[in-house]
């Protein structure tokens, strides 16, 4: 199981960090996981999220990382299509893969906030043909002329520049929550994004899902197929395992504000995202009683020791999850505190992962 860091850029109004702060701590932080050799880092597209993420030009920010690192993997988590022309993103993908030296990751998703498809010119019905088209155009930007002829978009003989240095294109992933994307992500044999606001219980269901319909997927037998699934956690790992747990509470924030931010989508049925509505249940859930202990339980956190933390993380790679993406404090902590962390984690926890031993922890 690979290992990577997911950040949201969060400014919660509580703690004493100004966004100046977050951009350019984060920087540091991706640098200091370069050098620890953690696999990748994973950057969100949000718009008007106040507190909760400040991420709303994240391909500027991950041009920055670019410079800053040499070997950490750069995933756009995810570019959310229906609000973004679906030429500009390939053009784009280009120039980030060509800065970071082929070491882009692509996400593609539906997004999910009403307010920013109003704001944005969109329709939430159309969600689904921006994924299918946008994902076709990103396919053929890498190579010669583009010819593409559907709903949204009329290309004759367009050459998208530049072209990414990973060829065809870089690896392509997408947020899947439902399972009719899950479904489609295996037939289109693209590796699958899942939570952070899902349940462990729920997100196994989907990964046992996705394993057989990626079994009877068209690319199956093109040598070198495995799509890969991964799934979001919040982590914090510190020597002191009372102190994790104290720090650790700022947790309860961040799934509320998240919680906040999907319950538009959650309350009121909306064309093509009927799966949301299914998920109402968790906001009672949530509600009645938000705190650490009850994360832990529903798998959406792991806190503590590296001892405790290995052996937390330790059932995701036993469950066959590929990429676990940590939100390493997740932005509910110092920027000294989450450096320290990722010194733990990568010198006492992912080691283990790798090793035979851990799947006995």
């Amino acid at each position: 199981m690979q290992v990577d860091l997911f950040y949201e850029l969060a400014v919660p109004a509580h703690l004493p960090r100004s966004e100046l702060q977050v951009y350019h701590e984060t920087l540091e932080e991706l640098a200091l996981a370069d050098a620890l050799g953690f696999h990748g880092a994973w950057l969100v597209e949000h718009h008007f999220m106040r507190e909760y993420s400040h991420s709303s030009a994240p391909e500027v920010f991950l041009a920055a990382a670019s410079q800053r690192t040499q070997r950490l993997r750069l995933g756009h988590a995810v570019i959310a299509l229906p609000y973004n022309n679906a030429v500009r993103v390939a053009e784009r993908v280009a120039a980030l893969d060509l800065l970071s030296n082929g070491r882009l990751e692509v996400g593609i998703g539906r997004g999910f906030s009403p307010r920013e498809y109003a704001i944005f010119g969109a329709a939430m019905g159309d969600s689904r043909a921006h994924l299918q088209e946008g994902l076709a155009i990103l396919r053929a930007a890498g190579g010669g002329p583009v010819q593409h002829q559907g709903k949204l978009y009329q290309l004759e003989n367009i050459d998208i520049l530049p072209k990414p240095l990973q060829q065809p294109h870089p690896p392509l992933w997408v947020a899947a929550v439902s399972p009719q994307t899950f479904a489609w992500a295996a037939q289109e044999g693209i590796g699958v994004l899942s939570g952070p606001f899902k349940p462990w219980f729920l997100i196994k269901q989907d990964l046992k899902a996705y394993r057989r319909a990626v079994q009877a997927s068209p690319y199956a037998a093109t040598p070198g197929f495995h799509p890969q699934f991964a799934m979001t956690i919040g982590c914090l790992c510190l020597e002191d395992g009372a102190e994790a747990r104290r720090l650790a509470e700022g947790f309860t924030w961040y799934y509320q504000r998240l919680l906040d931010q999907t319950r538009p989508v959650l309350a009121q049925l909306r064309e093509s995202y009927e799966y949301y509505h299914r998920l109402a249940f968790l906001e009672p859930l949530l509600r009645k009683g938000l705190s650490l202990r009850l994360l832990e339980t529903m798998g959406m956190v792991v806190v503590g020791t590296p001892e405790q933390c290995r052996k937390g993380l330790a059932r995701y790679a036993r469950a066959g999850v590929d990429r676990l993406l940590l939100a390493v404090g997740a932005g509910m902590v110092s920027s000294d505190v989450t450096r320290r962390s990722l010194e733990l984690l990568a010198h006492e926890v992912l080691p283990a992962l790798n090793d035979s031993r851990a799947d006995a922890a």
